[in-house]
């Protein structure tokens, strides 16, 4: 153990308000791989275990936060079924600080800027434990999916895409 522990987040202290359990785990930041899967490697967690929080727009302006397993790909089709809406993209990566307050790598919909609707992705369920960004780089908040669904307020639904792990020609 450091000696010093991680300071406090805006995301933990609003977990810290509702009397949601959680543990912060600080990691190494690598500023060329930001991926959930190296963030996976660091915290000794499965990726599948390690969720990224993704900010999309909306075909009419809005914007929706999607919740994915580290191992998977946002479908952006099932995420406009499960938004009710006709078309989704992702956002520009100069739009994500603005709107989020939280810099890539340290997103999450925990005391975001704007208060977006939020999509997880069913597989969050699977887990006892779930690891999301605590808002910056170099730290997760491990949590149970259930208190993080009761926090985030998040809606959920099928997200990913099928990846399929032989090569087909």
């Amino acid at each position: 153990m450091s000696a010093k522990a991680p300071s406090k987040t805006n995301a933990a202290r609003l977990l810290d308000a509702l009397g949601i359990p959680y543990e912060l785990r600080a990691y190494e930041v690598d500023p060329d791989d930001l991926t959930a899967i190296s963030v996976a490697k660091k915290i000794g967690m499965p990726p599948e275990q390690v969720f990224k929080t993704l900010v999309t727009k909306t075909s009419d302006n809005d914007h929706l936060f999607a919740v994915v397993p580290g191992d998977s790909e946002l479908d952006l089709k099932k995420l406009a079924t499960a938004a009710g809406i006709r078309k989704v993209e992702l956002a520009s990566l100069k739009d994500v600080e603005p709107l989020t307050g939280y810099i890539r790598g340290g997103v999450t919909v925990l005391a975001a800027k704007k208060p977006f609707p939020a999509f997880a992705d069913e597989t969050i369920e699977l887990f006892d434990t779930i690891s999301i960004s605590a808002g910056q780089r170099g730290l997760q908040i491990l949590i149970a999916p259930a208190d993080y669904l009761r926090a985030t307020e998040a809606t959920l639904a099928d997200l990913t895409k099928t990846v399929h792990t032989e090569s087909h020609a």
